[in-house]
């Protein structure tokens, strides 16, 4: 699996799910079209006009920490961002995203900057960073989670397959 886009960066730690769709709209609504618009805006109000299909998500550590709803994931792939790239990632947010289909890779976010173009590929473990003319050296992502991501999430995953496919 390889993904293209551009950096849209956080030089932020412990970014929470607060942060990423505020609580004072994810208890009122369910509907993503209207979350997505949202998203991010505690830390960057503009963040929806600066970013465009494919674009990734880059923060520091432990990245989305705070509750459980995975609303959270869900959201940043209802807004056409190809993946989150973060140093660590919160466990629960980390199994949610790929559960929902969305890519999280862990990786060396201080080589990045905002507007860097990426090549991320999951399979061999690598972020090429253009712009730098750097490769970043990832934690890739086990056979399995790439097979899920493939499909959509989980809920693709146990619908194509009738069931877990390991």
């Amino acid at each position: 699996m390889v993904l293209t886009g551009v950096a849209r960066k956080f030089d932020l730690d412990d970014i929470n799910t607060d942060y990423i769709i505020s609580g004072k709209y994810k208890f009122k609504t369910l509907d993503m079209k209207e979350l997505v618009r949202h998203l991010m805006e505690d830390l960057d109000p503009h963040f929806m006009e600066r970013i465009g299909p494919g674009d990734f998500l880059v923060a520091g550590e432990n990245f989305g920490c705070g509750s459980s709803r995975e609303q959270a994931p869900l959201v940043i792939r209802e807004a056409g961002l190809g993946a989150v790239i973060a140093k660590s990632f919160a466990p629960i947010f980390f199994r949610n995203s790929i559960n929902t289909g969305l890519p999280v890779i862990e990786g060396d976010t201080s080589l990045i900057d905002e507007g860097d173009k990426l090549v991320l590929d999951l399979r061999a473990g690598i972020i090429q960073n253009i712009d730098k003319g750097l490769d970043i050296k990832i934690r890739p992502l086990p056979e399995i989670m790439l097979r899920i991501l493939n499909d959509g999430g989980l809920a693709g995953h146990l619908i194509k397959h009738k069931g877990f496919a390991i």
